[in-house]
């Protein structure tokens, strides 16, 4: 009775290991790798806007600066520097570009990291809406170089 309630164990049998199976490894490894692979493209695409964002973003703060030297000096400026006494900071890797003319300015901002450049008018004759051009060359106040 009592080799009924508590059996021997028999040292010849083997026991399971503790583990996984070669199988069960190469389902994670996949299923890893189908993740990456919609993961990854997904990571550049937000990457963009955020450099889209970021260059949006520059340029009403540049317009802010600008109207604000304008108030000053009676002129805009086409020097980063001037609108920097006035607080304007470009963030890190945009490229601005400003022209003045008379009562008005034109400028134009892009992120190293996005293929769109973004360009404001201001002033007289100037709305202060900022529009987009795909793979443009900055430079000139309006995108085209």
């Amino acid at each position: 009775m009592a080799s009924d309630r508590y059996p021997v164990q028999n040292s010849a049998r083997a026991r399971p290991e503790a583990g996984f199976t070669l199988i069960e490894l190469l389902v994670v490894v996949v299923i890893i790798g189908l993740l990456a692979a919609i993961a990854i493209p997904q990571y550049s695409v937000v990457k963009a806007k955020a450099g889209d964002a970021t260059a949006k973003s520059d340029l009403r703060n540049l317009v802010t600066a600008e109207e604000k030297y304008y108030y000053d000096n009676q002129a805009y400026t086409d020097q980063l520097a001037d609108l920097r006494t006035e607080g304007f900071s470009p963030s890190a890797g945009i490229t601005l570009s400003i022209q003045t003319s008379g009562a008005t300015f034109q400028a134009d901002a892009a992120h190293e990291i996005s293929h769109k450049c973004f360009w404001v008018t201001y002033g007289i004759g100037g709305h202060g809406i900022i529009e987009a051009v795909d793979n443009a060359s900055i430079g000139n106040g309006d995108c085209s170089g």
